[in-house]
């Protein structure tokens, strides 16, 4: 059985790509109702279980009164030997067994895997988020969020059935059990009932709220700290640990007093219940001892319903620790649904073809776009654009800081929709393809080189995954890398294409991160080719022996380059100059120069030495 049940659930095996729902309800039935009759079996088992264990009671009380009553043991015996076997059966047979296939199903299937199928959906619908949302956010804080969430939900679900839901079957039976021993007994427990519901009623929700401020502040925490790890170079750099102190401080501080107002909620109610507890076994003790007094109950019935009584005493510590535990873990499913359950910004439309690429043919019309979808007082970052680059193009785009170069980069991979307008390639709307489909058609060298902390082999092999061995070499020697690549080895001892990079990259240096890069995307071979600055971290020799490569790679190809050191471009078959989100001028590196404009007024400046003439221009110093 233990080999058969972890197979109830594949928690991968899901193609589904919905959103998760926004409400809290809503939420949870998403994931529940796709393994439903798993915790319907569990429900059921536990539900049994606690019949079994409130009769015990009952029991009890019957033969109390029967070994009060018998002439003799062997009377006793021949009377409720049925009683005794059944008994027998139940704890040595029945129990055993329901508890074992509870188990099974909870521990062998739902908690292993049901917690990783609401985080594998859930890590797929953010992994399709925009470039937007996830710039908008600490990526260790969306991770815990998935990770959490998914944690919480099983709990919550899992304390639910195992605590509240076999609590409630318990007490019901016991106030049934009361019953039949004498109606006189309930009032007492039936009070405390009463105000043990409000208690956790009034209680509870507040702990809920805390507890979903806790885990907000401690996905903060974690965000903060793993954004210290992340960017550990800058920190060292500028000599910044005793800021980043002072920044994960302020985190824990928050963390440390949302938590306390979690527990001083809990520490209120556990004393509440301590004192209604008292009240409750006083009170029925009492009247169970008056009514025994006057003939009224039985000594079994006293007995059993004071031992009964005090089960539920019991249980009401374990309940309020458990119900604390649930509101606590419902509202960090609550805080993580607010991050999961966003919707797409950038999506496909249903039945959308794959991009077909026949020539590279690239068009903006009339393109406008602002990121917040709003005008700013300074106008959209794009703004009316118009550009036709022909196929086998190589277009090279130049502009001031800020005059949308990488904006117009990102609309055409389709990071972000466009406000207005539209960008085809080769006669197909970009927004009416897969996504997958568009960046598979277009190879990008960027100047900020991120790599995954994965093997050097599969950072090179992300450009074409089913390239074997020998053309991953093929494509690090054309960008020179296959040199250093030899002589890496990691703290694990693994070597070469076999050497884990670090996260990011960290393990190797700016230029060689870059020629991984550069061996990604030459690997890749892709139809369109952007290249951002993309020999800017390589010395001059280097740069000098990849550009004959990239040149090569550029043959045949639509290419888009961006490239702050004009000389890197200046051999474009046409440069386009973007001053605030409009093209102001075209041509020739030869014909800008012509015009006198911004281009050339750029040019003049980068190979004039104008740093040098500023500084000789300054005013003096007076002060």
């Amino acid at each position: 059985m233990y080999h058969h049940i972890p197979s109830l659930i594949d928690p991968c095996a899901s193609d589904r790509l919905e959103q998760p729902p926004k409400g809290l309800f809503a939420f949870y039935r998403h994931f529940l109702r796709q393994v439903w009759p798993l915790f319907t079996c569990v429900a059921i088992t536990i539900g049994v279980l606690a019949l079994i264990n409130a009769a015990l009671f009952l029991v009890v009380g019957l033969l109390i009164d029967g070994m009060q009553g018998a002439e003799t043991p062997a009377a006793f015996f021949a009377e409720y030997g049925w009683l005794l076997a059944l008994v027998a059966i139940a704890t040595l047979v029945l129990e055993p067994l329901l508890l074992g296939v509870h188990l099974a199903i909870f521990n062998q299937s739902i908690v292993p895997a049901f917690t990783n199928l609401v985080r594998w959906q859930s890590h797929r619908h953010m992994l399709r988020q925009s470039m937007s949302y996830f710039s908008n956010d600490f990526a260790g804080r969306l991770s815990q969020k998935v990770m959490q969430t998914g944690l919480s939900l099983r709990r919550s679900v899992g304390q639910l059935i195992d605590a509240v839901w076999y609590v409630t079957v318990f007490w019901i039976s016991g106030i049934g059990i009361l019953a039949g021993f004498d109606v006189r007994l309930m009032p007492p427990l039936l009070v405390w009932l009463v105000a043990y519901g409000i208690a956790l009623w009034v209680i509870v929700p507040r702990i809920k709220v805390r507890a979903a401020a806790a885990s907000e502040a401690h996905s903060q925490l974690t965000g903060r700290i793993v954004d210290s790890y992340t960017n550990i170079q800058t920190v060292k750099l500028f000599g910044h640990t005793a800021r980043e102190d002072d920044y994960a401080r302020t985190g824990m501080e928050n963390q440390r007093e949302a938590s306390f107002r979690v527990m001083a909620e809990v520490s209120n109610m556990e004393l509440l219940i301590t004192v209604m507890n008292g009240g409750l076994l006083l009170g029925h003790g009492a009247l169970a001892l008056w009514l025994w007094s006057l003939g009224e109950v039985s000594v079994g019935a006293a007995a059993a319903s004071l031992a009964l009584v005090m089960r539920v005493i019991t249980m009401s510590h374990w309940v309020m620790f458990v119900a604390s535990e649930i509101a606590e873990n419902v509202g960090q499913v609550r805080d993580g649904a607010d991050s999961i359950a966003v919707p797409h910004a950038v999506t496909d439309d249903p039945g959308a073809p794959p991009l077909s690429v026949t020539k590279g043919e690239i068009r903006f019309e009339q393109v406008a776009f602002n990121y917040d979808r709003q005008e700013t007082a300074a106008g959209p970052v794009v703004h009316d654009l118009n550009l036709t680059i022909a196929p086998g193009e190589k277009v090279g785009l130049v502009g001031r800081s800020g005059a949308g170069k990488s904006t117009l980069v990102n609309l055409l991979l389709r990071f972000h929709d466009v406000s207005a307008g539209r960008i085809l390639i080769d006669g197909q709307d970009i927004s009416g393809v897969q996504q997958e489909s568009l960046r598979s058609a277009i190879g990008m060298v960027t100047q900020d080189t991120s790599l995954l902390h994965r093997s050097v082999l599969d950072n090179i092999r992300y450009g074409r995954p089913e390239a074997d061995l020998e053309q991953v070499e093929e494509a690090a020697r054309r960008a020179h890398a296959d040199e250093f690549i030899r002589d890496l080895e990691d703290p694990e001892g693994r070597r070469g294409y076999k050497a884990h990079v670090g996260e990011r990259g960290v393990k190797l240096s700016g230029g060689q991160r870059q020629r991984i890069a550069i061996a990604r995307v030459l690997l890749k071979n892709a139809p369109i080719l952007i290249l951002d600055e993309a020999t800017s971290a390589l010395d001059s020799t280097v740069e000098a022996a990849i550009q004959e490569q990239l040149f090569n790679l550029m043959a045949g190809k639509t290419v888009i380059a961006i490239a702050h050191r004009l000389s890197t471009i200046a051999a474009m078959d046409r440069l386009v100059i973007l001053d605030r989100g409009r093209i102001v001028e075209q041509g020739s590196h030869t014909e800008l120069l012509e015009q006198g404009g911004i281009y050339a007024e750029l040019w003049a400046r980068q190979s004039s030495g104008f740093i040098a003439e500023d500084l000789e221009t300054a005013p003096a110093n007076t002060g």
